[in-house]
């Protein structure tokens, strides 16, 4: 997920996580294309990872990504990978909610982020 390599605007947030066995996550930042989690826990880069997001009505939306970069006692940068449908949709709408322009809905901690 390097700068260059992006294509979609990236959103600062601060969403908050579960990935694999439960570990605990907060999203710091979130695109189109991809997210990082800070995390303590290890990953291997190449590795598929799938997580839960917690939406600000309460309910989860569940995701998968490639890890790209790991950074140890730190988090991991992930590339969504084969979203259903289904998934697409509540992603869009998630960045929706996180830039303010969500249909009737309050808006997360979010910035957008230059790169």
């Amino acid at each position: 997920m390097d700068d260059e390599r992006r294509s979609n605007p990236r959103l600062s947030v601060s969403l908050d996580a579960r990935w694999d066995r439960d570990h605990p996550a907060r999203i710091s930042n979130l695109s189109e294309g991809g997210c990082y989690l800070d995390t303590v826990g290890e990953v291997m880069r190449g590795e598929i990872v799938g997580f839960r997001v917690l939406l600000p009505d309460g309910d989860f939306i569940y995701l998968e990504g490639e890890i790209r970069h790991y950074t140890a006692g730190v988090g991991f940068g992930v590339q969504f990978v084969d979203l259903t449908d289904e998934q697409g949709t509540n992603l869009k709408r998630l960045i929706g909610i996180a830039s303010g322009s969500g249909s009737g809905s309050e808006p997360i901690s979010a910035d957008l982020v230059e790169g």
